[in-house]
């Protein structure tokens, strides 16, 4: 009788947690939820950085004593990095002493990482890169316009840009995020990990997007390598131009036989083999 009622309310039991997960949203494993407001992240950032205490208001006032590193280093800009405040433009910023030695020109490589759990409510740090001379005034600023890559690998996947040192007199670089990159956003293309509107769970496989920029997060930078430039320059920087179609390119390429008014012709004389007669040539002949 026991081992009777034991089935019977595992059974209920079973058939209530079944139930539940059709009508209960939390039963989600955390991993397959849609973020509750994709703008929660973004705007905490901000504010972070408004509470801050800038350390910096010109560009003498900064440390340069880190060399630039002799390949992409990862860096993590956010509460607790130093602040600056430019022209009245508050931001996060990395400082470094250029390389005496390199040949000029050369490329400086950068890459942002998105910063947040799902890809819609992700944003960037998209990076200014001012160059100074000895007397750190600069001698370029420059925003970067961050491109998307795809690759096999962590170290080749992310937002890329690169800034050429082309200047002799170049002696420090200064990285920050401009106001008008705060403002901004980065062409991306749908990933696998973003939701559908449709159902918290599906998954949309199609579409294009711009992920926002921020204030804070992971970044990038030093000189570039091999990985990084191919990455660079074949990084998707914006909706490619919709074609004609497969069918269409192919005929343009590749005329067709009979296309043309001569096509018949040519084809009648290249299927004649010499020292050969026609029929109606033959009864002209005996004629």
């Amino acid at each position: 009788m026991r081992y009777r009622l034991n089935i019977a309310t595992v059974v209920v039991f079973a058939t209530a947690m079944i139930a539940g997960c059709h009508s209960a949203k939390t039963l989600l494993p955390p991993n397959l939820r849609p973020p509750e407001n994709a703008s929660n992240g973004l705007n905490e950032a901000k504010s972070a950085l408004q509470q801050a205490t800038p350390c910096c208001t010109t560009f003498a006032d900064f440390s340069y004593q880190n060399p630039l590193p002799w390949q992409p280093k990862k860096f993590v800009l956010g509460p607790g990095s130093m602040v600056a405040n430019l022209n009245g433009e508050r931001s996060y910023f990395l400082s470094f002493a250029l390389p005496r030695e390199a040949q000029y020109p050369y490329r400086i490589a950068l890459k942002s990482e998105l910063n947040g759990r799902w890809l819609r409510a992700s944003y960037l740090f998209a990076p200014t890169v001012v160059v100074l001379d000895e007397a750190f005034q600069p001698i370029t600023t420059q925003d970067i316009s961050l491109c998307e890559h795809m690759g096999w690998t962590d170290e080749s996947t992310g937002a890329f840009g690169s800034v050429e040192v082309k200047d002799q007199r170049a002696r420090y670089l200064v990285l920050y995020s401009s106001a008008k990159q705060q403002s901004g956003n980065t062409y991306w293309e749908q990933s696998p990990a973003a939701f559908s509107a449709e159902a918290p769970a599906k998954m949309a496989a199609t579409g294009t997007f711009k992920v926002p920029h921020g204030p804070d997060g992971t970044v990038w930078v030093g000189l570039m390598n091999k990985t990084y430039k191919d990455a660079v320059d074949n990084a998707i920087c914006a909706k490619p131009e919709q074609g004609k179609g497969v069918l269409s390119t192919l005929r343009d390429a590749i005329p067709l036989p009979g296309a043309g008014g001569d096509d018949k012709g040519d084809a009648n004389k290249a299927g004649a083999t010499p020292g050969t007669s026609t029929p109606a040539a033959d009864n002209a002949t005996k004629g």
